[in-house]
């Protein structure tokens, strides 16, 4: 049977004739073209052409105490990654994999600097001299120097015996010895130190740059080059097709930093989860504005309601603060702990996930929402206010120090308006020293409960809006029947209950445990004060300010509302 390859069909103008003639001489027996698989360049797109020749190889299995298999595979134990799957990759590799073929037949590269016997292809038997000798040429003229180099400048007259070896190292030895040329300082010295404590690539790495620096780093020193592998997926687009010119879906991020800005490109990195593949499309990058804008005007409430305060003249300690004050104070260290762990497992997208949802949740849709009131309406130098001034300027402070490594240009810029030095950094310095409080444990106890509580309430006041009862939360008062531990805690915020609840009062009764407890909810008949907005029945009570209510008359003229401190 003869054949031939379509791939081929041109190039092998012998096959027909050979065929013809083998059918003319009546010994074809059959004869027909066929499709076969054939090994083809990645990149050229063109056949690749098979050649038998010497090769130069590193055993990984040898007569060695330790061989470099067992060397390797030792390291990539003592190795942490990022992600941990990263390990078990890795190790399969090195335990399955042959010896490493580290020679070359091309033109361009490092060259394998030896010299071997013409007729035994034996190394030359000063190969370790010859390759220094070599090295200083390279050093001094370049690679160049190898490839015109008369041997009879090194050998001399055994010159006419030796031939100087044309193959060139394998790419992957080049990448995997930098940690020796980089790291041990003999580029820039005494800029880095070894072993690294990271190397950051494509999961494609394992195969590679891991891989040579692992194998040349135990070959040298017995250990890898390295303490931690943190590796990545891809950029894919929306439909998670690979990124390609001609396809016409890429999507360049100096496009994407130049439309929207480079914190947006920023957030979206550290938002994906790098274990897999990162998509990005106009979608996507929608969503990562809002969230962006989220967070942002965060920042502006907060530098706009301490814009009056001095943290040394109107500093005041915990103890001096509203319970909900040192609470927000409690969620924020739990945070600051929380997002340096996640730092320390390089885990981004759990970093800026817990940032937004602080952000909105615990601040925009639960503390600033009920501080707006104490804000706006106590006095401007009364304690309620500083306490509360208190508390967002220390949670401000912690938010641009956690977002810095991200959002580094917004955190610079909301630090510079709260050192109020337009020279001082967020980059030189380090997490923010929270007050220390003693009784957080129970603060996140008792305020989950009075959590639970306000979301029901909001349900509820919630349905009396859409009833077109009501109009805002504060135009309603609210009945709570609760029991045992639910009513004491509810209790102990005394007349806050209705600022935490935002409504014009509470009633709050106590019932049974064997009592069904609810929350309901009415419109206020009492008139509306026009500077807190409360519904309250001292409203006009002071004839020279009718319009108000005696709260405000207190805030404005008197010593204040009282308030329950800690």
């Amino acid at each position: 049977m003869a054949g031939q390859s379509r791939h081929h069909r041109n190039a092998c103008c012998a096959g027909p004739k050979i065929v013809e003639k083998i059918k003319e001489v009546g010994a074809l027996l059959h004869s027909e073209p066929y499709r076969h698989s054939y090994m083809h360049c990645w990149r050229h797109k063109t056949p690749i052409i098979y050649r038998a020749t010497t090769q130069w190889f590193v055993r990984m299995d040898g007569e060695r105490e330790t061989t470099l298999r067992q060397a390797a595979l030792q390291a990539v134990s003592d190795t942490q990654f990022y992600p941990a799957w990263g390990k078990a990759r890795l190790h399969a590799m090195i335990a399955s994999r042959p010896d490493w073929c580290v020679s070359r037949q091309r033109n361009w590269g490092v060259p394998i600097p030896f010299f071997l016997h013409k007729e035994s292809e034996e190394l030359h038997p000063r190969t370790p001299a010859l390759i220094e000798a070599v090295a200083q040429l390279v050093e001094k003229s370049g690679i160049e120097a190898w490839f015109s180099l008369d041997a009879r400048a090194l050998l001399g007259a055994e010159a006419e015996q030796y031939q100087a070896m044309r193959d060139t190292l394998d790419v992957w030895f080049d990448s995997g010895t930098t940690h020796w040329s980089v790291l041990r300082g003999t580029v820039h010295p005494g800029q880095f130190t070894w072993p690294a404590d990271l190397y950051l690539e494509g999961s494609d790495q394992h195969r590679g740059w891991f891989h040579s620096s692992l194998l040349t780093g135990c070959a040298i020193d017995g250990r890898a080059p390295y303490k931690g592998l943190l590796t990545h997926g891809f950029v894919v687009d929306g439909k998670g097709h690979k990124m390609s010119k001609s396809s016409g879906n890429v999507i360049a991020p100096q496009k994407v930093s130049d439309t929207l800005g480079a914190e947006i490109l920023r957030l979206w990195v550290a938002a994906t989860d790098y274990s897999g593949e990162l998509t990005i499309s106009d979608e996507i990058l929608k969503r990562v504005v809002e969230s962006y804008r989220r967070i942002r005007n965060t920042l502006r409430f907060l530098l706009a309601n301490i814009a009056d305060f001095d943290p040394v003249k109107h500093a005041l300690p915990p103890q001096q603060w509203l319970e909900i004050d040192r609470y927000a104070l409690a969620l924020t260290r739990q945070l600051q702990q929380s997002v340096a762990a996640d730092y320390e497992r390089f885990e981004f997208h759990r970093v800026m996930q817990q940032l937004q949802h602080f952000c909105s949740e615990d601040l925009g849709g639960f503390y600033l929402d009920i501080l707006k009131d104490r804000l706006y309406t106590a006095g401007a130098d009364s304690q309620p206010r500083r306490a509360a001034q208190n508390a967002l300027h220390h949670i401000l402070q912690t938010l641009a120090g956690l977002m810095a490594p991200v959002l580094s240009f917004t955190a610079e810029e909301v630090w510079r308006i709260v050192s109020n030095d337009v020279d001082a950094s967020v980059m030189l310095t380090t997490w923010h020293d929270l007050p220390p409080q003693s009784d957080e444990t129970e603060l996140y106890a008792r305020w989950a409960l009075l959590r639970e509580v306000r979301a029901e309430s909001q349900k509820v006041l919630e349905s009396l809006r859409e009833a077109g009862k009501i109009g805002s939360s504060l135009a309603a008062e609210v009945e709570i029947l609760a029991s045992g531990a639910k009513h004491d805690a509810l209790a102990g915020l005394g007349d806050d209950l209705r600022l935490v609840l935002i409504c014009s009062k509470v009633n709050l009764q106590r019932v049974d445990t064997s009592q069904e407890e609810r929350i309901l909810a009415v419109a206020s008949a009492q008139p509306k004060c026009e500077r807190c907005w409360h519904y309250r029945s001292d409203v006009g009570t002071d004839a020279a300010h009718p319009e108000i209510c005696g709260r405000c008359v207190a805030n404005l003229l008197g010593a204040g509302e009282p308030r329950r401190y800690a």
